[in-house]
This record gives structure tokens, C-alpha cells and sequence, in this order.
């Protein structure tokens, strides 16, 4: 019977381990202003296949992104967050994309 139990337990703690095994968080500056920003920001990052959370703080401008590495990539949140019109440290947005943004939204470029 404690073998048994003991069996159930390790499997279950092996299993739990697998379910997290492939979750990382990265953080890294998005450009933008306001909560439109925010919530634009975050949509983008959350519509790339394998992110489960985005969170975008207006005061940091640092995105916190939590994601399974076994579906996607960091490289791939860079990519749609700038596609929605946000420069990050690796992408930069298109002009034109940049351009069709609210005035409050449009943040000093380089």
C-alpha cells in the first residue's frame, strides 16, 4: 500500500514539473504612453500562439510577458507588439503602422 501511495506521489510530482517545465517570463521596453498603449501592447503579445499573460506598465514602459517556450519565443512578442505599433528593443514599428496611431500614443522615436 505505502508503495503504491508512495508511486502516486511521485508521479504526480513529476507531472507538475512537466506542465511547468517549458513556462519563462522575459521583461523588456515596449515604447508607448497611455492605457490605450497598454491595452494595444498587451493584445499583440497575447495574440502570439503560447503567451498566457501579458502585463505592459505605463510608468516602467516594461512588458512582462509569461510564455511556453515549447510553442513560441520572446523574438515572436517583439515582432507582433511592434506590428501593432510599438517600437521594442529588438523591433521597430513600420512608419506607417507608427503613423495611423492615436496622437496621445505616438511616443519619441529615434
Amino acid at each position: 500500500m505505502k508503495t503504491k501511495v508512495l508511486s502516486l506521489v511521485v508521479m504526480f510530482i513529476l507531472g507538475t514539473f512537466t506542465v511547468f517545465a517549458g513556462e519563462k517570463t522575459e521583461k523588456f521596453k515596449v515604447k508607448g504612453n497611455c492605457g490605450m498603449c497598454e491595452t494595444r501592447i498587451e493584445k499583440a503579445a497575447k495574440s502570439v500562439k503560447g503567451v498566457s499573460a501579458a502585463e505592459w506598465d505605463s510608468k516602467t514602459t516594461f512588458l512582462t510577458v509569461v510564455y511556453d517556450d515549447e510553442v513560441t519565443n520572446v523574438n515572436k512578442v517583439h515582432v507582433a507588439v511592434a506590428g501593432a505599433g510599438h517600437d521594442t528593443e529588438q523591433q521597430k514599428a513600420k512608419d506607417e503602422v507608427y503613423n495611423k496611431l492615436p496622437s496621445c500614443c505616438k511616443y519619441e522615436r529615434k
